[in-house]
């Protein structure tokens, strides 16, 4: 894949197979369910699987990291991440079941191993399993980064960081990014652009956040909170 190669990451046989067979996959559940819009073979893999391995561009994922893809849909970032680097430990964790019971399949049938977890992340970032043990939690296309940061930062441990995939107009949310960062004891590291070789026209970058202590017990609060009233 030449866009893997100009980004400068590796990978094998068996993973161009892998991608080859979730696209199908995909597309099988996707006559019965809505799981993705983008059809178009090409665009699919820019848009999809080469702008889901950024952090593999940037060296952002130690090996063997235990990773939670938040609000994951059809397995984005998730699955390409995985498909790369099958040492992660991946969760894909989503708020509606028939997603869930998709990526279950497709991992079956992939031979790869990960968590399929079907719940609300304010749920679950309470749960003693999944609070604070994480080394990273990266998450697409989800919603404003202050309502991210309260989505993500609980489940990562001290050490940790998490990973939020937007667009240019990230600069408009980074004061209100930051605050909230430091109510759930992150501090955003800053912003990196992510490009995807040929699509130069896309604005894509990652809202990089380090975890640098506990989260309050408050936090998350109640499902649905803090998209409705962000921190900031």
């Amino acid at each position: 894949m030449r866009g893997l190669d100009a980004l400068g990451i590796a990978y094998d046989q068996t993973a161009m197979e892998r991608f080859e067979a979730f696209h199908a996959i995909l597309d099988e559940y996707n006559q019965r369910m809505d799981l993705t819009a983008v059809l178009d073979e090409d665009e699919r893999v820019d848009r999809h699987d080469l702008d889901s391995a950024a952090p593999l561009a940037q060296g952002l994922l130690a090996q063997n990291a235990r990773v939670i893809d938040v609000g994951t849909g059809a397995g984005f970032p998730g699955m390409p991440l995985l498909i790369l680097r099958p040492d992660l430990q991946m969760t894909f964790l989503d708020a509606l079941s028939k997603r869930i019971a998709f990526l279950q399949d497709a991992l079956k049938r992939l031979n790869l191993t990960a968590t399929a977890l079907h719940a609300r992340a304010e749920d679950a970032a309470r749960m003693e399993a999944h609070r604070e043990a994480y080394d990273a939690a990266v998450s697409r296309a989800v919603a404003s980064s202050a309502t991210l940061q309260e989505l993500t930062l609980p489940f990562v441990k001290t050490g940790g960081l998490a990973i939020a995939w937007k667009g240019p107009g990230v600069q408009d949310e980074l004061v209100a990014a930051k605050r909230a960062a430091f109510v759930l004891g992150g501090t955003v590291r800053g912003v990196s652009p992510a490009p995807v070789p040929g699509r130069e026209d896309w604005a894509h970058c990652l809202l990089i956040t380090d975890k640098t202590g506990k989260t309050p017990k408050a936090y998350p609060r109640k499902a649905g909170t803090p998209g409705r009233k962000p921190l900031a």
